[in-house]
């Protein structure tokens, strides 16, 4: 077993099955040692938002509901990243996190909900884990959802 898989194990976390695009785009690209994965939404294992990952931020959505989607998101990245590689180990570095968190109006803690994502992938890859970020609030969120995550990671060729 590779890794990064063996950690996700240890905590639990399988990778589901990759969403695929909803529109003009794909779910990954590769150029030269980066590998650019778009967007992912909190979806479950079953393709769907959980109602508690619906919504705003600071609205109808908690801080630590924001961060649980967070992760959410975080795990779908890997689980592209998986798709992309077939290796997680090929990971040997996330350059960037951006997060985009639908947020009720006048609520910052933005950084806090982004956590969520930034503190599992630095959980299961270490120090490789270790990344640049953007954190933006949004007014709306496809679905409804109430955060999206994508990512930039190193890999190894």
């Amino acid at each position: 077993m590779d890794k990064v898989e063996a950690k996700l194990a240890a905590l639990g976390v399988s990778l589901p099955t990759p969403a695929a695009p909803v529109a003009n785009y794909v779910p990954f690209v590769i150029s030269a040692s980066i590998l650019v994965i778009s967007g992912q939404l909190p979806l479950g294992a079953d393709g769907k938002l959980d109602p508690a990952h619906t919504g705003k931020c600071g609205g109808d959505v908690s801080i630590e509901d924001g961060q649980a989607a967070a992760r959410r998101c975080a795990i779908n990245l890997l689980a592209q990243a998986k798709a992309a590689l077939g290796d997680l180990d090929k990971i040997s570095r996330c350059v960037r996190l951006g997060g985009f968190i639908n947020a009720a109006p006048e609520f910052v803690a933005l950084p806090a909900v982004m956590n969520g994502a930034s503190d599992f992938i630095v959980e299961v890859l270490g120090e490789k884990g270790r990344h640049a970020r953007s954190t933006i609030g949004v007014a709306e969120l496809p679905m409804n959802s109430a955060v999206e995550v994508e990512a930039m990671f190193e890999i190894e060729r």
